[in-house]
């Protein structure tokens, strides 16, 4: 394994405004790594992936990506170093089609042939997105938008992938068909940091994660050991559906 992090954020305190929403956060993410971020409502985990996009500045600590320092620098920055994700409620382009919401993932791209074929690795990956190349994104389901999203996201060939809430809204069956994808995704060698509530689901595909609770990480261990943590289980796993 790489000793440099992918992403590293380090003893970082994030405000909006006066108010402090983040406290000395550390998360560590290797090269290969799919790493989850587990967490209620109003906990801070879409601040913490505002932070590492820049999109919040910090007033204390780091955020390093392959161990370049890039805090304080702008998201279009910070999306051309490789940094790609799958936002809450998927945020496609409702009116372009599935081919065209595809090809704005890769806009940052100049290498035409290879943007040809991941389009074609992508549509073997989802293939229900190929039955609907050309049809608008808003007449797809909330499922083949998750699909779509995941597929824009993973066409600007990305350092890490990172998806805010990827069960929201979809039924158990899309769910588990969902993480199924992202474990794909992973295992084909994308580095994934997924934030998520579900937190039984995360941990069955990820490699370790982090709790966080009130702006604080609580927690922060390996799957298998997240687990079997009695605190975890108490707060987040006996009392899931």
């Amino acid at each position: 394994m790489n000793t440099i992090p992918i992403l590293e954020l380090e003893n970082v305190d994030t405000y909006y405004g006066s108010i402090q929403a983040l406290y000395n956060i550390d998360i560590v993410i290797y090269d290969g790594e799919l790493a989850c971020l587990l967490g209620g409502n109003a906990s801070g985990k879409s601040t913490i992936l505002k932070t590492i996009l820049g999109v919040c500045n910090i007033r204390k600590g780091m955020v390093k990506l392959n161990g370049e320092r890039i805090d304080g620098k702008p998201t279009k920055y910070v999306i051309s170093k490789g940094v790609a994700i799958v936002p809450e409620n998927r945020r496609i382009f409702p009116r372009l089609s599935v081919l065209e919401n595809m090809e704005m993932g890769a806009y940052l791209r100049t290498d035409r042939t290879e943007v040809k074929r991941d389009i074609e690795r992508m549509l073997g990956l989802f293939p229900r997105l190929k039955e609907r190349l050309h049809q608008p994104g808003i007449t797809l389901s909330g499922g083949e938008q998750q699909m779509l999203a995941m597929a824009r996201a993973l066409l600007s060939n990305p350092t890490i992938l990172l998806m805010d809430e990827p069960s929201m809204g979809l039924s158990p069956i899309l769910v588990d068909q969902q993480f199924d994808l992202i474990h794909k995704v992973n295992q084909q060698g994308t580095t994934v940091f997924v934030v998520e509530q579900n937190a039984t689901m995360a941990l069955s595909i990820a490699d370790r994660g982090y709790v966080l609770q009130t702006g604080s990480i609580v927690l922060a261990d390996t799957a298998q050991g997240l687990l079997n943590n009695e605190m975890m289980q108490k707060a987040y796993l006996g009392g899931e559906n």
